[in-house]
């Protein structure tokens, strides 16, 4: 997964398992803030990435999530099971897997064999 898309990825993810809306979030690995909108309290995805200027939307089937992400053009599909998540890029081919402790994320991305942390 491209480490632009993480972002909104992880937002969209914390969203769901903690019913809050996110305004941003923040990777370690670069230091920065992105700004995102995501409210994964409601009955579809409808959130949006200001740093790729696009929305990722997607519909919810029990505890899987189909995202589509418009600035890749692709699907992300995301499964989660209490404060974990697994889930495949089809952008990149790859899967994902990562947990959620507190406000802090830990996602690891197959696509380059690294762990990545965040926080809301």
């Amino acid at each position: 997964m491209k480490k632009e898309q993480r972002p909104i990825i992880v937002g969209i993810i914390f969203s769901i398992v903690t019913k809050q809306k996110v305004s941003y979030v923040y990777s370690y690995e670069e230091s920065k803030h992105y700004s995102v909108s995501c409210d994964g309290s409601t009955s579809s995805i409808d959130s949006y990435d200001y740093e790729r200027k696009c929305s990722v939307t997607g519909k919810i089937s029990s505890n899987s999530y189909e995202l589509y992400d418009y600035g890749e053009r692709k699907y992300v599909q995301v499964e989660v099971h209490g404060n974990s998540f697994n889930g495949y890029d089809y952008a990149s081919g790859k899967h994902f897997s990562g947990n959620i402790n507190g406000n802090s994320i830990s996602f690891y991305d197959y696509d380059n064999s690294k762990y990545y942390s965040y926080s809301i």
